[in-house]
């Protein structure tokens, strides 16, 4: 006899439960521009040995693409 929810086939044991579902709101925030300087001063690395940084986007997309630098924005459509 098969059942919808025999899962012995697939070899799993048990199914997932979600036992609670929380939020939380921190007391330590930062604001977007301070994040880096606070992060850099605590890490104490303050001079990063970093060259290079690749990008996929470039300015001439950006040009093209208006949409992708406006924030909520359908991004191809």
């Amino acid at each position: 006899m098969t059942t919808e929810n025999n899962l012995e086939g697939c070899g799993v044991e048990k199914l997932a439960t979600i036992l609670a579902i929380g939020i939380t709101n921190t007391p330590n925030y930062f604001y977007q521009a301070d994040h880096l300087d606070f992060y850099f001063r605590v890490t104490k690395s303050e001079k990063s040995a970093i060259k290079k940084r690749y990008m996929h986007l470039s300015e001439a997309m950006l040009k093209e693409n208006p949409c992708l630098t406006i924030y909520k924005a359908p991004s191809f459509d």
